[in-house]
């Protein structure tokens, strides 16, 4: 499917948003949008927990952290016990962020390309991690954030061979930021049932104001 060329302009504004908090606060978890250091690192957990609780102990994945910014979740990765265990790989739309990921780990690989519009220069991975792609929405329509969110999973979801994981804020909130994405779970689970596939978890008990999804090829027998 071919993305609209809106579509396409949004997710270049965001990328040029995000680049704003590394000129605001370096190279840290303010530098790419989370106000917190410890829920940061929640969100790595959170989403290595939905997807590795299937494999088997010991097993290899090929793991591609999408929007990977200066490649925080490698360096989480690699101060854990998965990191014998992930082969990572890291893609960005930004210069930036990319040469300082590169600067960190010069022997990981880094890709930088539009996925809308390149999608056949991606390589598949077990599994593909979306971790605050689809947070913030700037200043764009929610319609347009949705229409971007639905085009990317559908042009991700071949790429992955096991499942995806990815967060969207929660509409389980006493209000709502006009910047950020808020998603109501059965507008996302009709969407995920009829394009991508009907095994899915939604996970909201990890104390932050959004919810994690895992999208898995087969079922997952937990």
């Amino acid at each position: 499917m071919t993305p609209s060329t809106s579509v396409n302009t949004q997710h270049h504004i965001i990328v040029a948003h995000c680049e704003s908090y590394l000129t605001a606060h370096g190279d840290n978890h303010k530098g790419v949008g989370w106000p917190n250091y410890d829920d940061a690192q929640l969100r790595y957990q959170v989403m290595l927990d939905g997807l590795l609780a299937a494999v088997p102990a010991g097993q290899h994945v090929r793991l591609l952290d999408f929007g990977c910014g200066p490649a925080h979740f490698c360096e989480f990765l690699q101060q854990g016990q998965y990191a014998s265990r992930i082969e990572y790989t890291g893609l960005d739309l930004s210069e930036r962020y990319l040469a300082l990921a590169r600067q960190k780990f010069p022997a990981t690989t880094f890709l930088q390309l539009d996925v809308l519009q390149e999608s056949d220069a991606l390589p598949t991975f077990d599994y593909i991690v979306l971790n605050g792609i689809f947070t913030q929405k700037c200043s764009n329509s929610f319609e347009e954030m949705w229409a971007y969110c639905q085009d990317m999973l559908r042009a991700l979801w071949p790429k992955a061979t096991r499942g995806v994981a990815f967060n969207v804020m929660t509409k389980q909130v006493d209000w709502e930021r006009d910047d950020l994405f808020h998603v109501p779970m059965d507008l996302l689970a009709t969407f995920l049932k009829k394009e991508i596939t009907r095994n899915f978890v939604l996970r909201h008990d990890y104390g932050l104001y959004e919810y994690t999804t895992y999208l898995f090829r087969e079922p997952n027998r937990w």
